[in-house]
C-alpha cells in the first residue's frame, strides 16, 4: 500500500479532480479555498485594492495588479459561479464581479452570466403544474388562461401568501403624489418570484391568451403602475448603466443575455434550444430597474420591453436600439413565451434529416408515380417512366420466360432481376430511336 501510495504521488489539491482539472464551485466556497492558500489569498487582496477606485487601463498598467490577475486565473475563484436564490447569493455574486470585472475589457456590451446553467426543461414545469394545481394550461383552448393561473396559485399557500403580499406592497399609495414605494414593491416581487415554484410563476407571467381580459390580466401581473412604469422613460442604455451599478441586477441582465441572446445556430432560436432557461431569465429579472414587462394587452403579438427609449442617445443610438431589440424584437424570447402558452416544449429533432430511400418500381403490379414525381428537380416526366416500366417487363418476359415462375416462389425476385436488366434499358432506347 505504502508503494502504490509513493506511487500515487499527492493528493489532489482541493478545487482540483485527480486528472488536474478545476471543479467548478460556488464563489462562496472558492473564497473559502483560496483564503487557506497564502499566495492565492494575498493576490486577491492585491487585485480588490487594484479595483478600489481605478479604471481597468491603470489597474492593467500596475505590474502588482497584473501580477495579482494571472495568479487568480489559475485559482478556483477564476471559475466559479453561483446558484439563483441560493443563501448568499449576493456575497457570491460580488466575489464572481471582483474578479471578473477586472478581466473585461471595461463596460462590454454582452456579459457572460454569473449563474449556473440551467439544465431542465419545460416539459419539467409542464409535468408538475399538472401535479401541483390538478389543471393542464392547454386543456381548453376557451378559458381564461391567466385566471386559472391565480387559481391555481390560490390554492399553494406560500403562492398565496407571496403574491398577496407583492400586490398589497405595490399598491399601498403612500401619498397623494406618490403611488407606492418602488423600491419595496420590487423587494416584494423578487422574494415572490425567487422563493415560489416556477410551476406557479410561470403560468402567471406567460399564460397564453385569446381576449383582451385575459392579456390584459397577464401585463397587471407584475402590478405594472408601481412595478414598472413611472412618470418619464429613461434612456435605455442610462438604465442599464444604473443596472450594471448593482451586482444583483448586473447579474440577473447578464443572465438574460446569455440564456436568451437571439442564436441562429439552433432550432428555436435560443441558445442550446433551452426555454426554460431563457423564460428563468426573463423572470430573474422583474424586481429591478430592469423590470420588463408586456407593453400592451394585444392578443395578437408578443412585445416585451423594459420601460425606457432611445431618445436623447446622441452618437449610441444604434447601439441603443441594439439593447432594445433584444427585447422587443427577440425571437428566442418570444417563442419561448408561446411555446410555454402553448403547453408545448422544444422538439430536438435531426436539423438535417436523411433523405427518404426510395425503392425501384415493382415489375408485377402498375408503377406507382414517386412522391416528389412533380418537384421541378425529377429528372424523367410520367411518360418516360411509363415507357422504361413497359419495355424492362417486355424483357423480363422475353429474355427470361421461367422469371414468372421464380417471382411467385420468393418475393422480391422481380427486384433482384430488375436491378439486372435496367442498365440494358438506355442502349436498348438507342436502338430503337435509330
Amino acid at each position: 500500500d505504502e508503494i502504490l501510495r509513493s506511487l500515487a504521488g499527492p493528493l489532489s489539491p482541493p478545487g482540483q479532480d485527480p486528472h488536474g482539472w478545476r471543479v467548478p464551485v460556488d464563489c462562496v466556497r472558492a473564497n473559502e479555498l483560496c483564503a487557506a492558500e497564502p499566495s492565492c489569498s494575498s493576490r486577491y487582496r492585491t487585485l480588490r485594492q487594484c479595483l478600489a477606485g481605478r479604471d481597468r487601463n491603470t489597474m492593467l498598467a500596475n505590474k502588482e495588479c497584473q501580477a495579482a490577475l494571472e495568479v487568480l486565473q489559475e485559482s478556483p475563484l477564476y471559475d466559479c459561479r453561483c446558484k439563483r436564490g441560493m443563501k448568499k447569493e449576493l456575497q457570491c455574486l460580488q466575489i464572481y464581479w471582483s474578479i471578473h470585472l477586472g478581466l473585461t475589457e471595461g463596460e462590454e456590451f454582452y456579459e457572460a452570466s454569473p449563474y449556473e446553467p440551467v439544465t431542465s426543461r419545460l416539459s419539467d414545469i409542464f409535468r408538475l403544474a399538472s401535479i401541483f394545481s390538478g389543471m393542464d394550461p392547454a386543456a381548453n383552448s376557451k378559458s381564461n388562461h391567466c385566471l386559472d393561473a391565480a387559481k391555481a396559485c390560490n390554492l399553494n399557500d406560500n403562492c398565496k401568501r407571496l403574491r398577496s403580499g407583492y400586490i398589497s406592497t405595490c399598491s399601498r399609495e403612500v401619498s397623494p403624489t406618490e403611488h407606492c414605494t418602488r423600491r419595496k414593491c420590487h423587494k416584494a416581487l423578487r422574494q415572490f418570484f425567487d422563493r415560489v415554484p416556477s410551476e406557479y410563476t410561470y403560468r402567471l407571467l406567460f399564460c397564453s391568451c385569446k381576449d383582451q381580459a385575459c392579456a390584459e390580466r397577464r401585463r397587471q401581473t407584475i402590478v405594472p403602475s408601481c412595478s414598472y412604469e413611472d412618470k418619464e422613460k429613461p434612456n435605455c442604455l442610462d438604465l442599464r448603466n444604473t443596472c450594471r451599478t448593482d451586482h444583483l441586477c448586473r447579474s440577473r441582465l447578464a443572465d438574460f443575455h446569455t440564456n436568451c441572446q437571439t442564436s441562429f445556430q439552433s432550432l428555436t432560436s435560443c441558445p442550446g434550444d433551452n426555454y426554460q432557461a431563457c423564460l428563468g431569465s426573463y423572470a430573474g429579472l422583474i424586481g429591478f430597474d430592469m423590470t420588463p414587462n408586456y407593453v400592451d394587452a394585444s392578443t395578437t403579438s408578443i412585445t416585451i420591453s423594459p420601460w425606457c427609449s432611445c431618445k436623447g442617445s446622441g452618437n449610441m443610438e444604434e447601439e441603443c436600439e441594439k439593447f432594445l431589440r433584444d427585447f422587443t424584437e427577440n425571437p428566442c424570447l418570444r417563442n419561448a413565451i408561446q411555446a410555454f402558452g402553448n403547453g408545448t416544449d422544444v422538439n430536438l429533432s435531426p436539423k438535417n434529416p436523411s433523405p427518404p430511400i426510395t425503392l425501384p418500381p415493382k415489375t408485377e403490379k402498375s408503377p406507382a408515380l414517386p412522391d416528389d414525381i412533380n418537384d421541378s428537380n425529377t429528372m424523367y416526366d410520367t411518360s418516360v417512366i411509363t415507357t422504361c416500366t413497359s419495355v424492362q417487363t417486355q424483357l423480363t418476359t422475353d429474355i427470361m420466360p421461367d422469371q414468372k415462375t421464380f417471382v411467385d416462389q420468393k418475393a422480391g425476385g422481380s427486384r433482384h432481376w430488375a436491378g439486372r436488366i435496367l442498365p440494358l434499358v438506355p442502349i436498348l432506347l438507342l436502338k430503337l430511336a435509330l
